[in-house]
């Protein structure tokens, strides 16, 4: 019986398991890897951060989705994956053998060297991250009544990106629960987002990017552009503006929060494994597998896709991680079961769709653009329909996102 260990319980790695216990029952044993016994709506890490959702809202137990007849889970840490003995080497464990290896260990964040970033700012990349900032700023509010700290009112976010967007979004959303807490007026809590980028929003037509950079300033969030982050200081960001003079010296604004969503890369274990990758991302075969090694399959954030045009790889999304992980689960059957393996990976997108707090949102689907409210509604079931995909009724009924209305 070939054995089959999938290295992670995102969005790439669950699903795959998901599909493969139905596909392969008696067939195959199936080994999951994770740190954590639960699996987490990745996209929904903002909510959590802000104190808009429980982190409870946006998880639900691994074992809820696994056959015990089928898959073992294992809560270990991935040390690294020897590709040539075929052996996944865990911190707590004894090393599995695999057949095949479906690699899906996510991302962490990533700092690009800047000074002071990882130990002054905080990241998102997980619910325990997203739990901190907001005890972080929960903190800060309830410090204010005592120190008057105009600080303690400023949050800043070093990344106008697709998280950092949604993310001040639903801290604007917050602005009135923090307002409490502090004892000041919701003007008064003040929302900063600071990207290098000149234009926002690349991945939506200028019409939406502008549509959404409208909306943040609508809701009185200070967006600075051209911005180079020098260096991040305790409660200070140093920056650079584009078309200053190389005299060395730096603009700052200063917040006792600071968030950090300038970007990330994929799992440090792709390189202690000896692959390939840049910023952690392996590129793909046409089957979705390692370079050289077509028993390792590369799914989700350590996978960098072409498309058709090979400009740049296809973003990472919880969109392209349930369809990479749905043709794995295809090719993986075929080959288990000796039959043809299936067409070459291509993947379509059904479009993009980004909220700014809770019924406010923009972007494209199924080739229409969507604003306001109706887009709300929309980034909502897209993702209820991944949680579906995933959990079925049972986790759609329990986690799903039905407040359409407020």
């Amino acid at each position: 019986m070939k054995k089959i260990v999938v290295l992670g319980a995102g969005y790439a790695g669950l699903k795959t398991v998901v599909e493969l216990q139905k596909k392969l029952r008696g067939q195959v044993e199936i080994t999951l890897v994770d740190e954590n016994p639960y699996h987490y709506e990745a996209t929904d890490l903002h909510e959590v951060a802000s104190g808009n959702l429980p982190a409870s809202k946006i998880t639900f137990p691994i074992t809820d989705v696994l056959n015990p007849q089928i898959t073992t889970l294992i809560l270990d840490h991935v040390d690294k994956v020897d590709q040539d003995k075929k052996v996944v080497e865990l911190s707590n464990h004894q090393p599995l053998s695999y057949d095949y290896c479906v690699f899906a260990l996510g991302f962490v964040s990533e700092t690009f060297g800047i000074k002071g970033a990882e130990e002054n700012s905080l990241p998102m990349t997980s619910v325990k991250e997203a739990e901190a900032i907001h005890s972080h700023i929960i903190t800060q509010m309830k410090d204010y009544q005592v120190t008057k700290d105009p600080n303690d009112l400023k949050i800043i976010i070093c990344g106008a990106g697709f998280t950092g967007i949604e993310l001040v979004g639903a801290l604007a959303d917050a602005r009135p629960r923090y307002a409490k807490l502090a004892g000041v007026t919701p003007e008064q809590i003040e929302l900063h987002i600071i990207d290098a980028s000149k234009r926002l929003l690349p991945m939506f037509n200028e019409k939406l990017a502008d549509y959404g950079i409208n909306l943040l300033k609508k809701l009185d969030v200070k967006i600075t552009t051209e911005a180079l982050i020098q260096e991040i200081q305790p409660e200070t960001v140093l920056y650079q503006l584009a078309g200053d003079t190389d005299d060395g010296s730096l603009h700052k604004v200063e917040a006792n929060t600071i968030i950090w969503t300038t970007g990330v890369s994929g799992s440090p274990v792709v390189a202690k494994s000896g692959l390939q990758a840049r910023r952690g991302r392996v590129m793909d075969s046409e089957h979705l597998t390692a370079p050289g090694n077509d028993d390792m399959y590369m799914v989700g954030d350590v996978a960098a896709v072409m498309p058709p045009d090979g400009k740049r790889p296809y973003p990472t999304t919880a969109q392209i991680a349930l369809s990479m992980a749905n043709y794995v689960a295809r090719d993986l059957t075929a080959r288990v079961k000796g039959t043809a393996r299936p067409a070459v990976y291509t993947y379509k997108s059904l479009g993009t769709v980004a909220s700014v707090g809770n019924t406010r949102a923009f972007g494209e689907a199924l080739g229409h653009s969507y604003k306001g409210y109706p887009a709300s509604v929309l980034k909502k079931m897209i993702m209820n329909k991944s949680l579906m995909e995933l959990g079925g009724f049972k986790e759609l009924l329990a986690k799903g996102r039905f407040d359409l209305y407020h």
